[in-house]
């Protein structure tokens, strides 16, 4: 009798849009390798503090901590995450095996009772816990009250149908790969709300030494997005970007040409630094070099003095 072949294990958190992702993967992969493919289900520090800020509190890494452990400890061998989430910088040993095509990348305006951010009354109260998010609606409506925000999706729309919040702002591909398209009452629009790099796209994290894993995922990686969410990811790098860092960045293809946008924000101040630049880029240096310029103009345009004074 011919033996089965070892399962290829993925760490996931277990919110109910983790797991959505992990078993999205799980099945291209099985196809694709023809091997078994199992769930690690894991509960991050990320999913555990939900009274404080993540900015405050280690920043978006840690909902990936847990599961490098378990990459490095050999119980899993991938892990699959919503590459917003992914810090600028993977630990030694580590590598992003595979960028997926992107979902919707946009932000969506959830509410029971108004149609657009427009129609929000004067002091309605709106529900996010991102800075990015933060300092453009603070841009677009300053007479709005932003409220913390804190959980999984479900929690989150949980709280919005308790009456905590007149709306509140969420990534539009989780509800959409979730089914609750339905309950989204407006896409924002980039040029209304910029979204973070990374924003819509999944990205395949595995061991630097799993060279076989690595040569099947690359059936998975989407070049253009996967050099879009490049130059995305280098605006973020090179301006030290973190949780505390009002930061957006977001390139649009037509046809060879990339197109990049940078938005720098302040926590504590009003306005917002724009940049722009435009390339053909034909390999992944081309399209992180789009983003170091893309950096640089932030810079130029004051970001300097703004990120020196970020709050710690």
């Amino acid at each position: 009798m011919q033996a089965l072949a070892t399962p290829w294990i993925i760490a996931t958190r277990e919110s109910r849009l983790a797991l959505w992702q992990a078993e999205h993967v799980r099945a291209l992969l099985g196809s694709l390798s023809g091997r078994p493919v199992d769930l690690l289900g894991m509960t991050t520090r990320g999913d555990q503090i939900l009274d404080r800020a993540l900015s405050k509190v280690g920043g978006k890494g840690l909902f990936v901590k847990e599961l490098e452990v378990a990459l490095e400890e050999g119980r899993a061998h991938l892990a699959v995450h919503s590459l917003k989430d992914v810090p600028m910088e993977l630990p030694d040993g580590f590598v992003l095996a595979a960028v997926m095509a992107r979902e919707d990348p946009r932000d969506a305006l959830v509410s029971n009772h108004h149609a657009t951010l427009d129609a929000l009354p004067q002091g309605a109260v709106v529900g996010t816990s991102s800075l990015r998010r933060l300092v453009q609606l603070r841009a677009l409506r300053p007479d709005l009250r932003i409220d913390p925000l804190r959980g999984n999706l479900d929690t989150r729309l949980r709280k919005l149908d308790e009456g905590q919040y007149d709306a509140i702002v969420l990534a539009a591909a989780g509800l959409k790969r979730l089914g609750l398209a339905d309950r989204i009452r407006q896409v924002i629009e980039p040029a209304q709300m910029l979204p973070a790099a990374g924003q819509g796209a999944l990205g395949l994290e595995i061991r630097a030494e799993q060279t076989d894993l690595h040569h099947t995922l690359q059936a998975l990686n989407h070049r253009p997005t996967l050099w879009a969410t490049l130059a995305e990811r280098a605006v973020s790098r090179a301006l030290g970007g973190s949780c505390s860092m009002p930061l957006a960045a977001h390139g649009t293809w037509s046809g060879d040409t990339l197109t990049l946008h940078a938005l720098l924000g302040h926590p504590e101040r009003p306005g917002l630094l724009r940049a722009e630049t435009q390339g053909q880029p034909t390999t992944a240096e081309g399209a992180e070099a789009l983003g170091l310029l893309a950096a640089d103009r932030l810079i130029e345009a004051g970001g300097r003095d703004w990120l020196s004074s970020m709050p710690a």
